[in-house]
């Protein structure tokens, strides 16, 4: 059979684009080289999201799984732990090769994110040796944290936003390497008015302990101090590997990132992208960006395929 669409990435974007492929009735495939749900799941499945509209706040984890509940009523077929390895083209269409299979298809919407990522280490001694032994790069359920001495490491939304969930059943402390916070203003005043400890301008020199972790040293100024600590999570970003996206033929922009036009069409015929992949002047990485441009690579996808008469 030939696929209507074929979306490559089951995060937001990902999701959002076969929920329109399906409301314009659109034979759609979804191939996910992980798990669904894409960043939201990986990195940071119990951070609160407060700025997709209709929720007032909803778990990471909760939004990748609605999204992915939604996709699914709508009957878009998912495969999850396949990777695309090849996009060509075909007589009349394209043809999707994964380390499964191959798939036909009218037209693609690459939709990976950040690609393989993994998340971004410190790189300091005890880093490794405490790895799993309280020493975390994910947030737990906050039923987990109850009596733990949690320190988070970063300075973002995603850090800012954990280390309030933390907050709300355990001590908490915040390492930060510069003297002011990179996060929405809105995160920022919800930390200040929490009973989180702040420690900015500091440079983390270990973790230590035994057989489980016990504490970091860090360095503030001219001090060297150490903070007791159960569990270590560290937020500092990912490590991206987009280098397939050249073997699919697309033109690149300097960060290594899709080039698309307004319409979110790529060089290439009958592929279009959207989400954290894709870049252009102006562009604000943000879920409901992504939402939006996976609308809009829809539209498009449906307008080659389909070739309506308004089109």
């Amino acid at each position: 059979m030939t696929y209507d669409v074929i979306v490559i990435g089951a995060g937001p974007a990902g999701l959002t684009a076969g929920i329109y492929a399906r409301s314009k009735m659109m034979n759609t495939l979804i191939i996910e080289s992980g798990r669904v749900g894409g960043q939201l799941v990986s990195l940071y499945p119990e951070k609160g999201v407060h700025n997709f509209p209709g929720f007032e706040s909803v778990q990471a984890r909760k939004l990748s799984d609605r999204l992915y509940a939604q996709a699914e009523n709508l009957e878009c077929e998912i495969r999850e732990k396949e990777k695309v390895l090849e996009i060509n083209d075909g007589d009349e269409d394209l043809v999707v090769v994964t380390n499964r299979g191959e798939y036909h298809t009218l037209t693609v919407i690459v939709a990976i994110g950040m690609g393989d990522f993994n998340p971004r280490k410190m790189d300091v001694p005890g880093e490794d040796e405490f790895f799993g032994k309280g020493v975390s790069y994910l947030l737990p359920v906050k039923e987990e944290l109850v009596g733990q001495k949690v320190t988070m490491f970063g300075g973002g939304n995603s850090a800012i936003e954990m280390a309030l969930i933390a907050d709300s059943v355990t001590d908490t402390t915040i390492v930060h390497r510069r003297g002011e916070f990179r996060a929405d203003e809105m995160n920022v005043v919800s930390l200040e008015r929490s009973n989180i400890l702040k420690v900015l301008n500091a440079e983390t020199l270990s973790f230590n302990g035994k057989d489980e972790l016990e504490s970091v040293t860090v360095k503030q100024e001219n001090r060297i101090f150490d903070i007791p600590t159960d569990l270590a999570v560290i937020n500092i970003g990912i490590k991206s590997d987009l280098g397939i996206l050249s073997k699919w033929g697309l033109v690149l922009t300097e960060e290594g990132l899709v080039k698309v036009e307004p319409d979110m069409s790529t060089n290439r015929r009958g592929v279009f992208a959207c989400g954290d992949v894709v870049d252009y002047p102006g562009k604000y990485k943000q879920i409901i960006t992504a939402c939006g441009e996976a609308a809009n690579a829809v539209q498009m996808a449906y307008k080659f395929s389909k070739k309506p008469y308004w089109a």
